[in-house]
């Protein structure tokens, strides 16, 4: 079995491997970013859980139900079954097309597009705990609506509890698995193109 979780997720064949080959750097930087947040030194300021919670939640957002999205909820369902049911059917209730949101730039109004903005009842941040909870709905505002992010949404990590280290790990986390998600989109594509 290969280490490279893209390879892994994507089902590589030694033609996709050839093709990845061109770009090692790349690949060597994306199973190295993989290993960093989903293996990290430390998880003193983001848990284990709450990173593959985090994970299946993001990459589900998209409403793909992609090899992506399926590794990190299994990952999550593995770490924590309970809590992981609760936040793939919280994903899988707001998966829409994205992202949309307001500009605040007036040459960009006209680009401006309507879209719910996620805020957890109550009864799931008392299911989830405040922390996890506010990890999602900011989530589901890097992922959905990135144009609108402020220091008010920062604020209300810190309030649940999230430190400095934390919301930038969180960020990070975020934004690696959206671009791995492409990667794989893109590659899975190839695959199939490959194959015909």
């Amino acid at each position: 079995m290969t280490h490279d979780i893209v390879d892994r997720i994507v089902g590589v064949t030694p033609e996709l491997d050839a093709l990845r080959r061109r770009r090692p750097v790349t690949r060597e930087q994306l199973q190295a970013s993989f290993d960093a947040l989903f293996a990290p030194v430390s998880t003193a300021h983001v848990s284990q859980a709450e990173r593959e919670l985090v994970a299946a939640f993001a990459t589900l957002l998209a409403g793909d139900t992609d090899a992506t999205a399926a590794f990190y909820a299994g990952r999550a369902q593995a770490i924590d079954p309970q809590l992981a049911a609760i936040v793939i059917a919280e994903a899988d209730a707001r998966a829409v097309p994205g992202p949309f949101g307001s500009y605040t730039e007036a040459g960009l109004q006209a680009e401006n597009t309507e879209g719910a903005r996620y805020t957890p009842s109550a009864q799931v941040v008392d299911a989830l705990g405040e922390r996890l909870a506010a990890a999602l709905a900011h989530t589901h505002l890097l992922v959905l609506r990135p144009r609108e992010a402020s220091g008010a949404d920062i604020q209300r990590l810190v309030d649940a509890g999230w430190s400095a280290d934390g919301i930038v790990t969180l960020s990070q986390l975020v934004s690696f698995l959206a671009f791995q998600q492409r990667v794989i989109t893109g590659l899975s594509v190839l695959q199939k193109g490959i194959a015909a």
